[in-house]
């Protein structure tokens, strides 16, 4: 397997990832399993999800969590945020409060402290950039789900 850096950080990925917005949908815990120990088997190691892929939103992150127990170590997980998760007025965006939010259950569903890659999933025309980054760094290093505990 080819492996490239993921931006500055250091971090090698695997040039192939595997996409997970069927997990939890299409493809359930035992199929995505399979797919995680295959995928593992020939050297991939970045996972790409989202808060709303799955069926309920958020399957497909507790699915991959669920999956990669134990293997945490061995891998790259990417995810993102913004779409709708709930009836809630603020429960979609990129606002600070509703990537905030999403931030700290994508981890929980993931069954991991940390994040590797947060993005936010689409544009949000009724969120100015300095807002969205404002969700960048809301805590001292190493208490965000963004950093990782030691």
């Amino acid at each position: 397997m080819e492996y490239r850096n993921l931006g500055r950080a250091g971090v090698k990925v695997s040039a192939i990832g595997i996409g997970c917005n069927q997990f939890g949908a299409k493809v359930d815990a035992a199929g995505t399993k399979a797919i995680v120990q295959r995928a593992l088997e020939l050297g991939i190691n970045f996972f790409d999800t989202a808060d709303v892929y799955g069926n309920p939103n958020g399957a497909s992150e507790e699915c991959l969590g669920a999956a990669l127990e134990g293997l945490r170590d061995r891998v790259v997980i990417a995810t993102k945020g913004r779409s709708k998760m709930g009836d809630g007025h603020n429960d979609e965006g990129a606002s600070r409060y509703h990537l905030m939010n999403a931030v700290e259950a994508s981890p929980r569903r993931l069954r991991t402290d940390y994040i590797d890659l947060y993005q936010i999933h689409r544009w949000d025309d009724a969120t100015s950039i300095e807002e969205m980054m404002r969700a960048r760094r809301s805590r001292p290093c190493g208490e965000s789900p963004l950093h990782r505990r030691k």
